[in-house]
C-alpha cells in the first residue's frame, strides 16, 4: 500500500515526507493530512486554517494576481515530483516584504479531508514600482501524495505582508488544475510496403496512475491517425480511431507514397494532449 504520511514543518519550507513501499493498492484519501497552513515563508506550525498577521493594520496589502505554472495545468507523472513556478503580485503604500502561496482541494481549509501543497521556501519579491511587487517561489507536487481523483480544479491561496508589517490572505484567490501525464506510441508496418499495399498502424495511449505508480491504458478515447508525405511538412488526418479497453490502438490503411504516420491525441480535462513522432514507411 502507498502511505501518505503526516506533514511536518521545516525551517524555511514545509517538508513533505512519505513512506513509499511497493504500490499495489491506493491509500484512502483519509490517509493524507489536512490542508497545510501557510502565511509566511516558514509557514505556520499547524494544519489548521491559515493565520493572519496578528498586528493590526490601518490598510492591508492588496493581492493583485497569482500565477501558477504559467497558468497551464500541472502535469504530473508517476514518480518524479513536479516543481511548479508560482508568483503573487501585490501592492501596499509601504511596499511588499514577503509572500506565501498554497494550492489545495477540499470544501474548506478546515476540512479534514482537504489536501494541499505549500511553497518550498522564502519568496523573492521584486518591486514593480514603489508600492507593488511580484514575489516568486515554487511549489513541489509529488505524485506519491496524489490519488487519481485529484485531477480536478485546485484552489490557489496567497498571503502577502507589507513592509510596515500588515498582511492579508485569500485562500481562494484563483484556480489551477492537475493532470495525469500521458504516453502514446506508434508503429506502422510492414516497412517497406508495395505501392497501394495495406499497412497496419498500432499504438497505445496510457496515462499516469497515481495510485499504483504505473502507467495504465486510457480506454475508449478518440485518437486521430495522421499522415504526411516525405516531401511535406504538414500532417493531415486520415481517420479517427478509439482506444480499446486497455488503451491499445489498431487500424489498417493504404500506403501510396513515402511518408510518416502518427497518432494525435487531443487530450481531456484530466489528461494532456500528446503527439508522438511519426513512423516512416517506405513505399516501393
Amino acid at each position: 500500500m502507498r502511505i501518505r504520511a503526516t506533514v511536518a514543518v521545516a525551517t524555511g519550507a514545509l517538508a513533505l515526507s512519505a513512506l513509499a513501499v511497493p504500490a499495489t493498492q491506493a491509500a484512502p484519501a483519509g490517509d493524507r493530512p489536512g490542508v497545510p497552513a501557510f502565511g509566511s515563508a516558514t509557514h505556520q506550525d499547524s494544519a489548521a486554517a491559515p493565520k493572519s498577521n496578528a498586528r493590526a493594520a490601518v490598510e492591508a496589502p492588496v493581492i493583485i494576481k497569482t500565477v501558477v505554472n504559467a497558468n497551464k495545468p500541472i502535469v504530473v507523472g508517476t514518480t518524479v515530483p513536479k516543481k511548479v513556478a508560482v508568483s503573487v503580485t501585490a501592492s501596499h503604500p509601504s511596499g511588499i516584504a514577503d509572500a506565501d502561496m498554497i494550492i489545495w482541494i477540499g470544501s474548506s481549509v478546515d476540512d479534514p479531508n482537504g489536501w494541499g501543497f505549500v511553497s518550498m521556501g522564502d519568496f523573492t519579491c521584486t518591486p514593480v514600482n514603489a508600492t507593488t511587487s511580484t514575489c516568486k517561489q515554487s511549489i513541489e507536487v509529488d505524485p506519491l501524495w496524489l490519488i487519481n481523483s485529484d485531477t480536478t480544479k485546485w484552489n490557489v491561496g496567497a498571503w502577502v505582508e507589507s513592509k510596515d508589517g500588515s498582511s492579508t490572505e485569500n485562500v481562494k484567490f484563483g484556480k489551477t488544475s492537475l493532470q495525469r501525464l500521458s504516453r502514446l506510441d506508434v508503429n506502422a508496418a510492414p516497412e517497406p510496403v508495395k505501392k497501394g499495399g495495406t499497412i497496419t498502424v498500432t499504438g497505445k495511449l496510457s496515462r499516469a496512475n497515481w495510485e499504483t505508480g504505473t502507467y495504465k491504458g486510457y480506454a475508449t478515447q478518440s485518437v486521430q491517425l495522421q499522415f504526411r508525405k516525405k516531401t511535406s511538412s504538414t500532417y493531415t488526418t486520415v481517420k479517427t480511431v478509439k482506444t480499446s479497453t486497455t488503451g491499445t490502438l489498431k487500424t489498417t490503411t493504404k500506403a501510396t507514397v513515402d511518408g510518416y504516420w502518427r497518432w494525435n491525441f487531443a487530450g481531456t480535462s484530466t489528461t494532456p494532449a500528446i503527439i508522438p513522432a511519426g513512423d516512416f514507411v517506405d513505399v516501393k
